[in-house]
């Protein structure tokens, strides 16, 4: 066992990896999570949109936020809060910590 996954963070991918922009899908823990950089930081969310069983991370991402690409909800990448609907339920966000070129991503600590 990794150090990381001894306090709950695991590496999901490189900074290298990540386009800006362009969300990447990982899994974690069986928890599939969408990483994303954008606006100079890196964010982790549930790759599940709350309204209906479709991965956001086939969405499009701009002003810090994924979009659904079903039926157009957007998520802030920062609280997971819906901007309106048809979702109206938040979708988890993970804890980041970025250690040189490896982006680490907590799903047990969910926010």
């Amino acid at each position: 066992m990794s150090v990381e996954s001894v306090f709950g963070y695991q590496r999901a991918a490189s900074l290298s990896e990540l386009e800006e922009d362009l969300p990447k899908r990982v899994e974690l823990d069986g928890v599939p999570v969408s990483v994303v950089r954008t606006e100079g930081s890196v964010f982790a969310i549930n790759d599940i949109c709350s309204h209906a069983n479709v991965a956001l991370s086939e969405g499009e991402v701009e002003n810090c936020q994924i979009e659904c690409w079903l039926h157009g909800s957007r998520f802030d990448l920062r609280t997971g809060e819906p901007s309106g609907p048809p979702a109206v339920r938040p979708v988890p966000v993970y804890p980041v910590k970025i250690e040189g070129d490896d982006v680490l991503v907590s799903v047990t600590q969910e926010s």
